[in-house]
């Protein structure tokens, strides 16, 4: 059995992924560390963070090294997208880094951004996608609520190697709905059964209006439409602003894991945002979470 938060101190916006024996944990700078990375063998117990991006680019500055997500393309060979500060345009990018191992260290060698968009208020939250066909694709925000701009969520091919934006980007989804107040962020996709789901987190991300939603699309360049059911995991007496998800497949049962501040807490930079796990059923192909749970449940 094991009990929520998986991870009690401040580990914000958690990406998760398998490789070799192990799942390893991403997430936005805490510590000192520009990519916190994490080792786990059951997504319940998680080791101390140790640094996975020691080096930014010489474009970028320390201290808003955002929501990393990284993607296994070789035995040998692992890419790392993730939010910086951009120097020139004094907006938020994304970055792209190197890695032979999944916990690297990963190393950037670009002189400019991935992508930055600053006419959009910069670009943060990047997602990579392998499709069931092979292909490559990358998601992201443009980070329009730092200048009151709507907020979109985007799509584009990547190159085999993952280092490389093919043709144009597709605006996907933007802020609609009452629940997602002003912002809509945090963007995955995930496919089951034929279908390819994007869940998003929105709202505010230091209140407890922060919530988790999902959408249908077509294919990676949409059209997309967002579940009527919407949000699928909010908060609740035990975790406050549950959200900026991504989620992990283990012995045939789905995983959410997501980022909540203690009820009461929003805000706070103690303990901060934890990491917390609950189970994905699928009821009549709709994903239901069932959390955020607060007492002891079978362990992954």
């Amino acid at each position: 059995m094991f009990t929520n938060p998986v991870v009690r101190a401040d580990a914000p916006d958690p990406f998760v992924t398998r490789a070799g024996d192990a799942w390893w944990m991403f997430h936005t700078n805490a510590g000192g560390r520009n990519v916190p990375v994490r080792r786990s063998a059951d997504l319940v117990d998680w080791s101390e963070p140790e640094e996975a991006l020691p080096e930014l680019p010489g474009w970028a500055d320390p201290g808003k090294t955002w929501a990393p997500e990284a993607i296994q393309l070789a035995p040998d060979r692992f890419v790392l997208y993730y939010t910086v500060a951009g120097r020139d345009s004094g907006r938020q990018c994304v970055g792209r880094a190197v890695a032979s191992e999944p916990q690297g260290p990963y190393r950037d060698d670009s002189t400019e951004p991935f992508i930055c968009q600053a006419e959009l208020g910069g670009a943060i939250d990047a997602s990579p996608f392998r499709d069931t066909d092979g292909t490559l694709w990358l998601l992201w925000k443009n980070d329009g609520n730092a200048i009151g701009v709507d907020t979109w969520l985007w799509s584009q091919r990547l190159s085999p190697d993952g280092l490389t934006l093919v043709g144009e980007p597709t605006k996907l989804l933007k802020q609609t709905e009452p629940w997602e107040g002003t912002l809509i962020e945090g963007p995955f996709f995930h496919r089951r059964d034929g279908k390819l789901f994007l869940f998003f987190a929105a709202n505010a991300y230091d209140k407890e209006t922060y919530a988790e939603g999902y959408a249908v699309c077509d294919g990676p360049e949409g059209p997309c439409r967002k579940a009527p059911e919407n949000p699928i995991l909010r908060t609740n007496e035990v975790a406050s602003g549950p959200g900026h998800a991504s989620m992990a497949e283990s012995d045939g049962r789905t995983w959410l894991v997501y980022h909540a501040w203690p009820p009461g807490q929003e805000g706070a930079t103690d303990p901060g945002r934890q990491v917390w796990l609950d189970e994905v059923v699928w009821t009549d192909g709709k994903p239901v979470v069932k959390g955020p749970t607060g007492g002891p449940q079978p362990r992954p």
